[in-house]
C-alpha cells in the first residue's frame, strides 16, 4: 500500500498542474481528435484531460519505482515451503 501512495499521489499533482498549464493555453471546445471536434462539455474536457494525464504520470512514476529496485529486491528467489 505505501508504494501505491509513492505512486498515485505524486503523480497527481503532476497531473494537476499539467492540467492546468495545457488547459490554460488551449481552449477545450477548440479540441479535435482525430480530425473531428470533441464533443464534450467543458467540464468533462477537463476531467478527462485530468484523468489522462494522471494515467501517463502515474505510469511515470510507476516505471521509476520499478527501476529503483535493488539486485535483492529483483534476484530474490521466494521460500519454498
Amino acid at each position: 500500500m505505501h508504494k501505491l501512495i509513492q505512486v498515485l499521489w505524486p503523480s497527481f499533482w503532476v497531473a494537476a498542474v499539467a492540467e492546468a498549464v495545457f488547459f490554460a493555453v488551449i481552449d477545450p471546445r477548440e479540441l479535435f481528435f482525430f480530425g473531428e471536434p470533441v464533443n464534450f462539455s467543458p467540464t468533462a474536457t477537463y476531467s478527462i484531460g485530468f484523468v489522462a494525464f494522471w494515467a501517463i504520470c502515474a505510469a511515470s512514476s510507476l516505471a521509476t519505482l520499478f527501476y529503483q529496485r535493488g539486485s535483492r529486491e529483483i534476484n530474490h528467489l521466494p521460500r519454498e515451503s
